[in-house]
């Protein structure tokens, strides 16, 4: 039971604290930041009901919230039913509404020709429904920030048939992404420390921690990519806002070490390819993750990392056939194929070939067959720059994973559209087959990725006094299903 000192102290303390509020207009009192900053405990978990945060007036409460920025009401927000109610203030986010937009009315009079333009004020809000501003607000803040990337994405690279300034949008839509790592007892470990690597066609996003979750209680890894409710025009998105997932890719790790998915090791790591475009590095010692790098081809990424939900990808919308000029002699003519192969941080190859055809008599076994680089025509083999490798690193490490890289493949259509796009781990090996090449005298080896849409066949020559591997072999092979639903055919 209080004592009477107790008790005078508490029926003085509310009105010490409103006094405390008389501040001037852009400046917070210390009773303020006070509350603020209490407002970060939990209060639920006060041993004294009479001291927690909800326990204060509505009142002293809005007023604290009035000097909150829109990403922190939201969070607020979160709390609880009261917490959301007040938070939802029209009142506070009407302030923040004509402080970022501010909107405006045109008065015009009877015998003028200039117009007076007023602000909105306290006229607007009783004919408001609550929330009525903060829904205005996220809905025109949102608006803005499409508008903003579509703008960049719209210029596209007259070579790759992609998006020119990919990496811009990126930054401008605060996109980043993560991965939650779910076990066996249903427990979620969100990884979110990542270096992110862009390229031409795609961006390596590499996960490093000190503190993976055991790997042999693990069952599924989900890739989210992740936009703040309200993306920051001048600071980088903080990861304690408000924040919408959108899945991207699940994969089951029940599988993780199986001999087929691996795809290269070193000294210290072994990698396991899950796909598509993700690998996982393992410590060879200890067999737990040491870190964790996907492959992100640019072709619909944004989409594919905005548009979905927490729990199901992003669908394409139904894609009517375009239609097909069927000619005489080829299958497919006039398409263009964009490679780039590099290792993480250093490209070995990029290079762009024209004019691919298939003639009608090269379609067998389901496939449509795309020579890009022949054995026979020298003129077009090119040489790879640099060691082919896969670099990685940790916290405290770094290494690179030898005859294994990322390989990105974009196929344009005859009129220039992305027909088939993809970005992968390959991994080179020596080939069985002995050399028929004159041209050079080093061992053949050999690289290939597949999935439900085709196949990549490429060989390599090492050449021993360069210390290089060159290409001397590249081959697609689309599927007759996919080119027949893309042009309504019946190949």
């Amino acid at each position: 039971m209080a004592t009477g000192r107790g008790a005078a102290a508490g029926a003085a303390g509310p009105r010490n604290r409103s006094r405390s509020f008389a501040a001037r207009p852009g400046e917070r009192s210390d009773a303020v930041n006070a509350g603020i900053k209490s407002l970060c405990l939990t209060p639920s978990t006060s041993p004294k009901a009479g001291l927690c945060v909800e326990s204060l007036p509505s009142e002293m409460l809005l007023k604290i919230f009035s000097y909150l920025d829109a990403a922190s009401l939201l969070s607020v927000g979160c709390v609880n039913k009261h917490f959301c109610h007040l938070a939802s203030d029209n009142g506070i986010w009407l302030k923040i509404y004509s402080s970022c937009f501010q909107p405006k009315r045109t008065i015009w009079k009877m015998k003028s020709e200039q117009a007076e333009t007023v602000s909105l004020g306290c006229a607007a809000l009783p004919d408001r429904k609550p929330g009525y501003w903060k829904k205005e607000y996220i809905s025109k803040q949102i608006t803005a920030v499409k508008a903003r990337v579509m703008r960049l994405v719209k210029p596209v690279d007259p070579y790759t048939g992609l998006p020119r300034k990919t990496k811009e949008a990126v930054k401008a839509s605060g996109l980043s992404w993560i991965i939650v790592l779910e076990d066996k007892s249903g427990m979620k470990h969100v990884m979110e420390k990542a270096k992110l690597s862009f390229k031409e066609a795609s961006v390596t996003v590499l996960w490093y921690s000190a503190d993976w979750p055991c790997l042999g209680i693990l069952t599924t890894l989900k890739l989210f990519g992740v936009t703040p409710l309200l993306p920051a025009h001048s600071r980088a998105p903080s990861r304690s806002g408000p924040r919408r997932r959108s899945l991207v890719a699940e994969y089951h790790l029940a599988d993780l070490t199986a001999g087929s998915a691996a795809v290269g090791a070193d000294k210290l790591v072994q990698l396991f390819s899950l796909d598509p475009g993700l690998l996982v590095g393992l410590w060879k010692e200890e067999n737990e993750i040491a870190f964790v790098m996907a492959s992100l081809h640019y072709h619909q990424l944004l989409e594919r990392s905005t548009l979905g939900s927490a729990t199901a990808r992003y669908a394409l919308p139904p894609r009517q056939p375009v239609g097909d000029d069927v000619d005489p002699e080829y299958g497919l003519h006039g398409y263009s194929l964009h490679l780039d192969v590099h290792g993480g941080s250093c490209t070995s190859l990029c290079g762009t070939f024209r004019s691919l055809f298939c003639r009608k008599g090269d379609i067998a076994d389901g496939y449509l067959k795309l020579t890009v680089v022949s054995l026979k025509d020298n003129t077009k083999h090119l040489p790879l720059t640099g060691t082919l490798g896969l670099a990685w690193e940790t916290d405290v490490l770094k290494g690179n994973v030898k005859d294994c890289c990322l390989m990105d493949v974009t196929l344009l259509d005859e009129t220039g559209k992305p027909f088939w796009c993809f970005s992968a781990s390959v991994h080179v090996k020596l080939s069985s087959k002995a050399s028929g090449l004159y041209d050079y005298t080093g061992p053949i080896y050999t690289t290939d990725y597949a999935d439900s849409e085709g196949k990549v066949c490429a060989e390599l020559v090492w050449l021993e006094e360069t210390k290089e591997y060159f290409l001397v072999g590249l081959v697609l092979y689309i599927s007759t299903t996919k080119v027949n639903n893309w042009y309504g055919t019946d190949y």
